[in-house]
């Protein structure tokens, strides 16, 4: 059997990375760097920027406008051809890094990830996950190659609100659950081959750390501060969840949360909160052991991840709409099909209620 693992070529992370090791590393790749922005980033970030690559590198800043769609990767496209650049830079949460990683691919550029929030797995990954202009999933995109580098400023993270910590703790949290599932089944990761025994075990720290560091990591990030804690949570939340996930593979708990996106009302809750509750009903799903079960709701709970679906705008679903989402789950050519045995719709139906109430219950 072929296995293969997917890894970005460079990561760096540290308090203040941006000031060290920007310039330095954007000259790496040429002296034109056209750079998108997620509209807070630019007006927190943006003068600060260009300060720090002032005679060094000519740069060009570009305003995301707010959804990672097919239009809005075209437009960035144009731009970053039209300004000639020697390399593409993603600069704040997910979506504005998955639409620079899509435009960059479409022109062959090297590609510069900056994340302003530690929210989710995306930024050493070459997947990309396209939605509609109204915000509903649409579908995968795997672009040739991983970013060529990973510049994570953990001060920046500090910054942020801890929720968006918590949201990239509950898209970590998922890695390992699906990563086992993928290797039971022998099914593909990203590539479509099987990962190696290094994505696995990868996937595995993730979680360890995740509980072990979690809940001080949360409490740093509370007040604005850089711990090691939080040093090791980054880490987990942006690197170990990113190679574990994509040389892993994905399986029940991302399928549900790109279910879940077919109903508006999830819609302003972060990914990583929906994945979160993901992985519980993929833990009923699956039949996982009651004391592991009583573990990741624990951890839940002490962290602030959702626990029932009320906590992702699901106060008064139906079984009718809960089916709707379970279909989309389910459907041709979803990650639920890495499960290492045949899952019916009804059955996610009742796993999502099961760990709703559950949740209710604790």
């Amino acid at each position: 059997m072929v296995t293969t693992a997917i890894f970005p070529s460079r990561y760096v992370q540290g308090a203040n990375a941006l000031d060290e090791c920007l310039a330095d590393e954007l000259l790496r790749f040429g002296q034109r760097a056209f750079i998108v922005q997620d509209p807070t980033v630019n007006n927190l970030f943006g003068e600060k920027v260009d300060e720090l690559l002032f005679e060094k590198v000519q740069a060009r800043s570009e305003v995301f406008c707010g959804e990672c769609c097919d239009e809005e990767i075209e437009r960035i496209q144009a731009l970053t051809s039209e300004f000639n650049a020697d390399v593409i830079v993603g600069m704040g949460g997910g979506k504005t890094l998955d639409t620079a990683k899509a435009a960059g691919a479409a022109l062959g550029l090297p590609i510069v990830i900056i994340p302003t929030l530690a929210a989710t797995d995306a930024p050493c990954s070459s997947l990309v996950v396209i939605y509609t202009r109204e915000g509903t999933f649409k579908r995968y995109l795997m672009i040739p190659q991983n970013p060529s580098l990973v510049l994570v400023d953990s001060q920046v993270i500090a910054d942020a609100p801890s929720r968006f910590l918590v949201s990239g703790m509950g898209d970590a949290l998922a890695t390992w659950f699906e990563a086992e599932d993928c290797r039971i089944k022998g099914a593909g990761n990203m590539t479509t081959r099987p990962g190696p025994m290094t994505a696995f075990g990868l996937a595995e720290m993730c979680y360890d750390t995740l509980l072990k560091y979690g809940i001080l990591a949360k409490a740093a990030c509370d007040n604005n501060q850089v711990t090691p804690a939080l040093e090791h949570v980054i880490e987990a939340n942006v690197l170990l969840s990113g190679l574990g996930f994509e040389s892993g593979g994905l399986a029940a708990a991302h399928a549900i949360h790109n279910g879940l996106t077919v109903l508006p009302q999830t819609h302003s809750y972060w990914h990583g909160e929906k994945v979160a509750f993901g992985t519980l009903a993929m833990l009923m799903l699956t039949d996982r052991d009651p004391s592991l079960i009583e573990e990741v709701y624990t951890f839940c709970e002490n962290v602030g991840l959702p626990t029932t679906l009320a906590q992702i705008g699901l106060t008064e679903v139906t079984n009718e709409e809960l089916l709707e989402v379970a279909k989309a789950s389910c459907q041709e050519g979803e990650t639920m099909h890495n499960e290492p045995f045949p899952i019916s719709p009804e059955a996610i139906l009742a796993a999502l209620r099961a760990a709703d109430a559950f949740g209710k219950q604790r």
